[in-house]
């Protein structure tokens, strides 16, 4: 009897549950592939018809510059519209970070298409300056961040050992619609009008961005993200404030690199179409450089290829933009300077991974959007003189 007892006991304290560390990330690994490149077909979509419209911003730019649509605005009025599409797209993003977790991706990104397309027909009706103001700049704006803020983490949870790869071939998109829009909105206006520009423009988008919502699919349910709108926890890590730091820095160059070189064109006597040709080649090397840089990034690390990436594009600019004064040269540096200067946007998730694991990748994206809507606000004057031409390369200096 005495025999059972202890073996009884003995059995009992050596079945105690062992003690497990947790995972750091899901426990259901991204599948690297499958309906994962489903996803990066969808992405690829909502960055071409969000961000690749967006960056034709510019040659609505040159065109009211070159024009007297609106009599009352000045230069700064139509630089301070550009940069308030991306800047109220990044101050909403915590708001839209919180609404993701508690409706999930879909609702909020359906409501962002309705703005958009608002945005698009009420700026087609637009004759004054403050009409252009809350359409273009405002509507728009807000239809960016409920459409890209819950769809940017997406890809991070479907991919690991491909993961760059995949953003870099999504975040391509921008580039591809940044080129077809360059040269459509150019023709339409040219050939048809402004305000049907601006229809057009919001029937395609509207119709492309809602059967990417339909196919879009997450993984929260593996992942379990906090997706938190403001974690200030994660201010207190260094390596935290360093992505921040930099985030921070590539915008100062990023936007006004992107919404200014059209003008920039014509201030050293290009004209209006050379101007326009400008905008579609920088688009044409964001297109080409993103999937490489992606590809690259998985090979030799992440951190370290976004890095020299931004240090290479400020180069560029002391090489190639400075002594640009002839159309050749000015396609030449569109063209690299296109395939680098996004960087940020194809590696900021990845790195979110890197820094702060798959789960609290939401999160950390959120603060990162607050970071940089400052300087998406530092927008050009657009001043048209030749004497421009050295106020948009000190600027762009800052990237380096």
């Amino acid at each position: 009897m005495r025999d059972a007892q202890t073996e009884l006991q003995t059995v009992s304290v050596n079945e105690e549950p062992p003690i497990t560390p947790q995972p750091l990330f899901d426990i259901d690994p991204p599948p690297d592939g499958g309906y994962g490149w489903v996803q990066v077909g969808v992405a690829f979509t909502i960055n071409t018809f969000t961000w690749g419209q967006t960056a034709s911003y510019s040659i609505y730019l040159a065109h009211y510059l070159s024009s007297n649509l609106f009599p009352t605005a000045t230069s700064l009025d139509y630089a301070f519209i550009g940069g308030l599409q991306f800047a109220i797209s990044l101050l909403i993003a915590p708001a839209v970070t919180v609404l993701s977790r508690k409706l999930s991706t879909q609702p909020p990104m359906l409501f962002g298409i309705f703005l958009q397309t608002l945005g698009f027909v009420t700026a087609s009706y637009a004759s004054k300056i403050w009409h252009l103001y809350l359409s273009q700049g405002l509507l728009i704006g807000l239809g960016l961040g409920f459409i890209f803020v819950p769809s940017t983490p997406i890809l991070s949870q479907w991919f690991s050992k491909k993961r760059s790869l995949a953003i870099g071939i999504s975040s391509a998109g921008s580039g591809v619609g940044g080129l077809l829009f360059s040269f459509g909105i150019q023709a339409m206006i040219d050939s048809i009008s402004l305000a049907w520009s601006f229809r057009i423009t919001a029937i395609v988008c509207g119709v492309m961005n809602l059967l990417a919502v339909a196919l879009i699919r997450n993984r929260n349910a593996a992942v379990k993200p906090p997706q938190l709108g403001f974690d200030t926890k994660l201010l207190l890590r260094y390596d935290v404030l360093l992505m921040l730091g930099w985030g921070f820095l590539s915008m100062l160059g990023y936007i006004t690199l992107l919404y200014s070189l059209p003008n920039f064109s014509e201030s050293i006597g290009l004209n209006k179409n050379q101007a326009a040709a400008i905008s579609a080649y920088l688009n044409l090397g964001v297109a080409i450089g993103r999937p490489m840089i992606g590809l690259t990034s998985d090979r030799l690390g992440r951190i370290e290829v976004a890095g020299f990436m931004t240090f290479f594009c400020g180069v560029t600019c002391f090489a190639i933009w400075i002594p640009a004064k002839v159309y050749g040269v000015t396609i030449f540096f569109a063209i690299i300077s296109g395939a680098v200067v996004g960087v940020f946007w194809m590696t900021v998730a990845p790195i979110a991974v890197e820094v702060a694991g798959l789960s609290q990748v939401p999160s950390l994206l959120s603060l990162m959007w607050i970071t940089i809507f400052l300087p998406i606000l530092c927008k050009l004057k657009g001043d048209r003189s030749r004497n421009n031409h050295n106020l948009l390369i000190k600027l762009q200096l800052l990237k380096l």
